[in-house]
């Protein structure tokens, strides 16, 4: 009977410190994600700036070298550009596609809708360009939630978990 109640126990352990890693994590991933965005947004603006491609067709080429929760947001909305135009079709892939951005990342994100497709050359690309600033922005701020926030997570977990066990034994 001891030793069933230890194991109960170290479950309870190690299922709070599962859950206090599963909520650091989010952190982690939204910088990737805004990092991957700003590799993204670039190779799009080398590309509509030097091939003179077609917005879907780029879309899907970055799909596929990006991969991850940003390229089904690209793919999606190369996607749904067969019905929508380029801006809506954006939009409705930010929100569709499961993705770790926060409200302000994505209202950044947002705003390329405005001019994909349907301004010239020059205009598209300085849209791409205050977008890529506005997520340097929030690419810091990501940074700095991780560090003060991941490990505080981390050792939530933990300490929930080995409270519970203290109170249980």
């Amino acid at each position: 009977m001891l030793i069933f109640k230890l194991f109960i126990l170290i479950l309870i352990v190690i299922a709070s410190s599962a859950i206090g890693i599963l909520f650091s994590k989010k952190y982690f991933n939204r910088e990737k994600e805004i990092k991957e965005m700003k590799t993204a947004l670039n190779m799009f603006a080398t590309k509509i700036k030097f091939t003179y491609e077609p917005i879907p067709n780029l879309f899907m080429e970055i799909a596929n070298k990006i991969g991850g929760n940003v390229g089904n947001i690209f793919e999606f909305a190369a996607n749904k550009m067969k019905e929508e135009t380029a801006g809506n079709a954006w939009e409705t892939a930010l929100k569709e596609v499961p993705h770790s951005f926060n409200v302000e990342d994505q209202a950044v994100l947002k705003n390329l809708s405005k001019m994909l497709g349907q301004t010239d050359l020059e205009g598209q690309l300085s849209e791409i360009e205050i977008v890529n600033q506005f997520l340097t922005s929030q690419l810091e701020n990501a940074g700095e939630e991780r560090r003060k926030n991941e490990k505080m997570y981390r050792t939530l977990g933990l300490v929930a978990g080995l409270t519970i066990a203290i109170i249980l034994i």
